[in-house]
């Protein structure tokens, strides 16, 4: 069964690559307190040092294996993960110096990912976290000697490696990050538009079902009424007349009885696969019942194997729509081809008529737009949301020689799988 996969929350992707930034500045942390230690340059609380870097390796530990379990991660969780690291970098930072280190601007790595990935609110703690720390710092911190013909040198050095730290983790990490954030709200935006196109199919169901129930009874009186016309009247073009009128109420019935069995079908997931061909050219022949006035030439264009399909009732009806919009643009001479390459198959649909008005091209497929004065701007929405829930997709193009191009592109079907 083909359906939309769902999709991983930003905090969630976010929260992992929080992980590999800490992992990476706690290597950098770890580096510099290891090459003061081995160099001897300064005197260190070594042991408070060793404590909190490995409460950070602890920390690193912790997240990943919440990330293994299935709940949520929230705004309100995430903004925690990131207090969690400037409490810790407070922590370094008063054992190594306070203002006078050089990677005190590191505080400004976890006020950027927290702008550019969560609420204000949020932010706005963070900040006010990181100034209080900061400013704490300024008064009480662990003074560290350096001997003076390397106190300037380190602090230069400090700041060049404090700089590339911080500039590599916000151009790279950070923008991933909000890229994920623009991807998920896109993501949500979309699950908005389905759900208003389902509530709008609903709405259409919900009418289609009670005109189906009251159209019965009056097809029904109208069969009868047109055979009694045809048994006391002998003029040869009345029954003529009588006979179409006839077959177009048959028709009718047929149509209705095609919307129960359908519907039951559907219920059942009984569908029945098919050749790609011999599903279109069943659905062309019961179009041109339909539409007898028009005319139509159709080719398969596709090479190799054909394709399989197991195509549920209201993929058929999508089809009967399109090709009774290209027929009403132009009955004469269809041009209708059936393509198909390894991931997908084509079906494309010309007609000759005027095309397709660039100032209400984007208007085409809503509900209720129409172009004809007869429609009720219904079979192009139903054709695209069925087509949609399918997998596929269907455009309308004005052609090079004139006319409208309709093509209906579905993804080819393995073992097992059907069109939902």
């Amino acid at each position: 069964m083909l359906a939309p996969v769902q999709m991983l929350s930003a905090s969630r992707h976010n929260l992992r690559r929080l992980i590999l930034i800490r992992v990476l500045v706690l290597a950098a942390q770890a580096g510099s307190v290891g090459l003061a230690y081995l160099t001897g340059l300064m005197p260190l609380p070594w042991l408070a040092l060793a404590f909190t870097l490995s409460l950070s390796a602890m920390l690193c530990l912790g997240t990943a294996l919440r990330l293994t379990m299935s709940w949520p991660v929230t705004d309100l969780e995430y903004a925690g993960h990131l207090a969690c690291d400037l409490i810790i970098h407070s922590l370094l930072l008063y054992f190594t110096g306070g203002p006078t280190n050089p990677f005190v601007s590191y505080y400004l790595v976890p006020l950027t990912i927290a702008a550019a990935t969560l609420p204000r609110r949020h932010t706005v703690m963070l900040a006010g976290l990181a100034f209080v720390a900061y400013t704490l710092l300024v008064f009480w911190y662990n003074p560290t000697t350096l001997p003076p013909e390397h106190r300037v040198t380190l602090l230069i050095y400090g700041m060049w490696l404090s700089f590339a730290l911080a500039a590599a983790l916000i151009t790279f990490f950070i923008g991933r990050m909000a890229g994920e954030l623009r991807r998920q709200e896109e993501f949500q935006a979309t699950r908005r538009e389905e759900g208003m196109r389902d509530q709008q199919l609903l709405a259409v169901a919900t009418q289609a079902a009670g005109a189906a129930h009251e159209l019965g009874t009056p097809l029904a009186t109208m069969s009868v009424l047109i055979t009694e016309l045809r048994q006391e009247h002998d003029d040869p073009l009345l029954q003529e007349d009588l006979a179409v009128l006839q077959e177009q109420v048959k028709l009718c019935k047929d149509t209705l009885q095609q919307l129960v069995r359908a519907a039951e079908a559907d219920r059942m997931q009984a569908v029945q696969e098919q050749s790609a061909a011999a599903w279109l050219e069943t659905a062309l022949n019961r179009w041109h019942l339909m539409r007898p006035e028009a005319s139509y030439r159709y080719e398969i264009l596709g090479t190799g194997s054909m394709p399989r399909l197991a195509p549920s009732p209201d993929l058929t009806q999508s089809m009967l729509n399109l090709l009774n919009n290209a027929a009403d643009a132009c009955p004469d001479d269809l041009d209708i081809y059936l393509d198909w390459d390894v991931e997908e198959l084509c079906i494309s649909i010309h007609n000759h008529g005027e095309g397709v008005p660039l100032a209400i091209a984007e208007q085409l497929g809503k509900p209720f737009f129409t172009t004809k004065g007869k429609g009720f701007g219904l079979g192009l929405f139903l054709s695209q949301a069925s087509v949609t829930r399918a997998g596929g997709s269907v455009k309308l193009y004005n052609h090079e020689e004139g006319g409208t191009l309709t093509e209906l592109r579905l993804p080819r079907l393995g073992p097992g799988d059907y069109y939902e």
